[in-house]
């Protein structure tokens, strides 16, 4: 058996949180390879709205193993913080869930740093969620970072320590008052929580299952245009969000990866700072925003709104080997009279298919339109039940892109979700 990848393909918040356990059941392992508590994963079912920040999707189903990967960063306060809301309802994590020892800690002073980097920077911020990610991953490519396995080592304690007064030297060429106590008490604590886990060699455990014949579906978090190399930097994120992401973050070859799959929104959001092509900041803009309750699970932030990027949505195709793709949001453009997605580029005036290496400056957005279904779409279950003009628009994409769009979501319930 090889495993399944399953990705955004945009600037996240596609909808994986929803997918994930949607398509859950028919997995055996759900296991997240990259990204950390930056990301904020919904889930809803049962009336309620569940948002996961570090657990694999798949945690609400008893059935399943749950595997943080080594190419995750764990904040042990959000983690403790995410367990102790599972626990009251009703799920202990404990029974299906196991962190990888290979899987880098992010420590108060990381956090403190990213605060502390983002405020100097002044106009020139990037946007960052400051949960520490970024310099965690410094710490990990700088061969100083803090692993889940050194929790159980006798030397931790000293570690810990050592790593702590060099974030604090670095501290003191920013001018920027904090308290590290006030960060430590909680942190320690997660760390409590984290030892009663089962710690593994995740990579061992993943080939395993493989050659057990299991079903295994890999997680990403955040997008492919936040991917360190291949995203719309430097505004990106700090780890590769791409499909060969899960290998190196969950340890196993690419020759076992089987079907990936690509989410996307039927439109454009981003969070943050950073180049939007297909931005729109009129009525319209305003509009998605509001019908698609537009904003971050993890930060609150409101989400910038554009019309769906077909020039980018091309590019992560390519980039990721995407033999599937999966629509979501679909419903939040039932209202629309006419919709438009951007075919092409303008750069420097010259038109063009290509993602070029950067997307600000003279960048413009060539638009296709199409015309509105103006019809609620939530309860619809059936593929041909929907209407003809948003099935003339998915035809549209599944031509350009050369993939099929497998999965239609018409709402963010998990009955809300069409197969095709």
């Amino acid at each position: 058996m090889k495993v399944d990848v399953l990705l955004g393909t945009q600037w996240g918040d596609e909808g994986k949180g929803k997918i994930v356990d949607v398509l859950t059941p028919s997995y055996d392992v759900i296991a997240r390879f990259q990204g950390g508590p930056n990301a904020g994963h919904s889930l809803e079912f049962n009336g309620m709205r569940h948002v996961l920040h570090t657990i694999p999707s798949g945690i609400f189903h008893s059935d399943s193993l749950n595997i943080i990967g080594n190419g995750v960063v764990l904040d042990p306060v959000v983690f403790k913080k995410e367990i102790d809301k599972l626990k009251e309802l009703g799920v202990d994590a404990r029974k299906n869930l196991v962190i990888s020892k290979k899987a880098h800690l992010i420590l108060p002073t990381h956090r403190i740093i990213d605060a502390a980097s983002e405020a100097a920077k002044g106009k020139e911020k990037i946007g960052s969620t400051l949960k520490g990610i970024g310099p965690t991953y410094m710490d990990k490519t700088g061969r100083n970072g803090m692993r889940v396995g050194d929790i159980i080592s006798p030397e931790f304690l000293n570690k810990y320590k050592y790593l702590t007064e060099k974030h604090e030297n670095i501290l003191k060429h920013y001018d920027y008052d904090y308290s590290l106590l006030d960060f430590e008490q909680g942190w320690f604590e997660g760390i409590e929580l984290i030892r009663e886990f089962k710690l593994v060699d995740s990579e061992y455990l993943m080939n395993d299952l493989i050659s057990e014949g299991k079903k295994i579906l890999a997680e990403g978090a955040q997008g492919t245009l936040l991917d360190i190399d291949f995203g719309t930097y430097p505004f990106v994120t700090s780890s590769n969000t791409v499909c060969a992401g899960a290998c190196n973050g969950l340890g196993f070859a690419p020759g076992k990866i089987a079907r990936v799959m690509g989410i996307f929104k039927a439109y454009c959001t981003r969070v943050g700072s950073g180049p939007f092509t297909s931005e729109l900041l009129d009525e319209d803009g305003i509009k998605l925003q509001k019908m698609g309750h537009e904003f971050g699970s993890t930060t609150g932030r409101p989400r910038r709104c554009g019309w769906l990027d077909l020039v980018a949505l091309k590019y992560a195709v390519m980039i990721n080997g995407i033999n599937e793709l999966i629509m979501t949001k679909a419903d939040v453009l039932d209202s629309f009279d006419s919709i438009k997605l951007a075919s092409h580029y303008l750069v420097n005036g010259e038109k063009t298919a290509f993602f070029p290496y950067s997307i600000e400056g003279d960048v413009k957005p060539v638009y296709k339109e199409f015309k509105g279904w103006k019809v609620d779409i939530t309860g619809i279950r059936t593929y041909n039940e929907l209407p003809e003009e948003l099935k003339n628009y998915i035809s549209f994409i599944e031509q350009e892109t050369g993939v099929p769009v497998k999965i239609v979501s018409v709402g963010p319930d998990r009955e809300q979700t069409i197969f095709r």
